[in-house]
């Protein structure tokens, strides 16, 4: 089960950045219409991708004990969405044996936090989240 969801997310990583750096190249993500950025069905979908990273971060918060650590992990999800998402997924799913089962990965331990992951995310972000 492990290394499915490992090759799962880095399924999900891969094809966030190849579809994330297609769409920049194409236009600017500042380029959206005025009719689309206003419709409703955009705005509700916006409310739906937000909550779920919110939720998602509940669990991210829970299970990082540092609180600068818990600050940039929540700033790279804001920003980055299923690209940190994915990232802190595969940090988590490397973290344990291949044959772990899902308390270990889903429940908090006492290893220590990797407080420099979302840093280097955020960094990364400039490069490929906002190329115009």
């Amino acid at each position: 089960m492990i290394w499915f969801l490992r090759i799962f997310f880095g399924v999900v990583l891969a094809s966030m950045l190849s579809v994330t750096t297609w769409a920049s190249l194409q236009v600017s993500l500042f380029a959206i219409p005025r009719t689309v950025g206003g419709h409703p069905w955009f705005i509700a979908t916006l409310f739906d991708t937000y909550w779920a990273f919110f939720t998602f971060y509940v669990w991210v918060a829970y299970k990082e004990v540092a609180w600068l650590s818990r600050v940039l992990w929540f700033i790279a999800i804001v920003l980055l969405g299923n690209i940190a998402m994915s990232i802190y997924c595969l940090v988590q799913l490397w973290r344990v044996p291949g044959n772990a089962k899902a308390q270990q990965i889903l429940l908090r331990d006492d290893r220590p936090v990797a407080w420099w992951i979302p840093a280097g995310l955020l960094a990364l972000s400039g490069g490929i989240a906002w190329i115009a």
